[in-house]
């Protein structure tokens, strides 16, 4: 494989900025740039020469020996200073050393893959430890970065077999006496695998909330403070308020960590029937993403009655408590009362919640559990009807073991591959 490079810092100036080399030639690399190459995993400083023999800086240097590195590959980071012209005369002098080329968005995530380093859900786990805003999202990416996922669909893998293999034994021994019936054993590791599945898929849906945000709207009848509400949420002035009713036309959404979790805030369009086609887009889409919403906050008066009936876990508030009372804790965007009691209730019902989340964080990982599922419910269904159905009850038993092994990219994987690695940055 070709020896890669990129930066693996962020870009612009910063007081150090690291530069990474992974392939056959990359102590090669470091050899013509520094002189020599330092003790693998020892950090050593050196002084960086191009090709004329020209100082470009001082700098740490880390190799790393084959199967040591992130790669899995002979590696080496150079620890530069961070100036825009030092880190363009290092890439520059890098391209000019032949067998050397500028490494593709994720190619070197790709490369610890390919090389056994990360199975495909350590890989996901990585991208959404990068992408990570929130204590929540970091410590769930974690997670599946240490190989959780990769380990239990490695325990489920091994029970799969263990029944796959008395079932194999049973159809190859079907014209003789045997001596044990395994149907009992092969039950029960069957019905394990699949309470074990129900279990990671229930929780599937709160771990891919954690990973992508929760969506909390903000409803109500027009000119009933929404927008206030919002602004005083955000601390900022997120939305445009007026004493004009229908001044919110679009969906306004500000995000917020509340208590480590990640939660966009939905200002919407104020529910009302109108004659005014611009307004009465922007109230059906009002509707439409309160519906989808995990949580929908609803802002009522006396003269300003629920739009439509909450559910379970929906919060009701009288709004502009300043001026008026009702039957529901009130809420006031101008003065701040009852916000921060509002930012509490949110936070209690969000994290309760996340709190049922799973390791299996993405659509990608429910399905492939959902077939796993699905087939071993059918191989139970056949072995029920007895020694002329265990050929077919083995195969569904393979299909489960398919469906799992791509949880961590042992088969079809290619499909989902690209789509993987083009959300990395080049130095990853």
């Amino acid at each position: 494989m070709d020896t890669i490079y990129a930066m693996s810092s962020a870009q612009g100036r910063a007081g150090v900025s690291i530069i990474r080399v992974s392939g056959a030639d990359a102590w090669f690399a470091c050899e013509v740039i520094c002189g020599d190459v330092p003790s693998a995993r020892l950090a050593s400083v050196r002084t960086l020469r191009n090709s004329e023999g020209d100082v470009l800086d001082q700098a740490l240097v880390l190799t790393f020996a084959e199967g040591a590195s992130f790669t899995g590959e002979e590696s080496v980071e150079f620890q530069v200073h961070g100036s825009t012209a030092v880190v363009s005369a290092m890439l520059e002098t890098l391209s000019s050393i032949k067998g050397l080329r500028p490494a593709d968005p994720g190619e070197f995530t790709r490369r610890a893959l390919d090389n056994g380093c990360l199975d495909l859900a350590q890989v996901e786990g990585l991208a959404d430890l990068i992408d990570a805003e929130t204590e929540a999202q970091r410590k769930q990416a974690l997670r599946v970065f240490s190989g959780e996922l990769g380990s239990r669909a490695d325990e489920w893998r091994r029970k799969l077999i263990r029944s796959a293999a008395l079932m194999e034994a049973t159809i190859d021994f079907a014209d003789e006496e045997v001596p044990v019936d395994v149907s009992p054993e092969v039950s029960s590791l069957i019905s394990s695998v699949i309470a074990d599945l129900k279990h990671e898929i229930s929780g599937t849906h709160a771990a891919e909330r954690i990973r992508a945000g929760f969506e909390v709207a903000i409803i109500g009848s027009p000119n009933v403070g929404k927008s206030t509400l919002l602004n005083r949420l955000a601390g900022r002035d997120a939305a445009i308020t007026s004493d004009i009713a229908g001044t919110t036309r679009d969906v306004i959404e500000v995000r917020m960590d509340i208590v480590g979790l990640p939660v966009t805030l939905l200002d919407t369009a104020g529910l009302r029937d109108t004659d005014d086609r611009i307004e009465a887009l922007g109230v059906d889409l009002a509707r439409k993403r309160a519906t989808a919403a995990d949580l929908r906050v609803f802002l009522v008066s006396p003269n300003c009655p629920l739009p439509f009936e909450p559910e379970k876990d929906d919060i009701v508030l009288v709004a502009k408590c300043d001026v008026q009372t009702g039957e529901y804790p009130g809420i006031s965007g101008k003065t701040g009362a009852g916000v921060d009691d509002l930012i509490g209730w949110i936070a209690k019902v969000l994290s309760t919640r996340a709190s049922n989340a799973g390791i299996a964080t993405r659509a990608r990982h429910r399905e492939a559990m959902t077939r796993g599922a699905a087939s071993l419910e059918a191989a139970l269904e056949l072995m029920r009807d007895g020694e002329d159905s265990a050929d077919l009850a083995a195969e569904e038993l393979r299909s489960a073991v398919r469906g799992l092994d791509s949880l961590v990219g042992c088969v079809d994987v290619e499909s989902v591959l690209d789509e993987i690695f083009a959300s990395f940055c080049l130095g990853k």
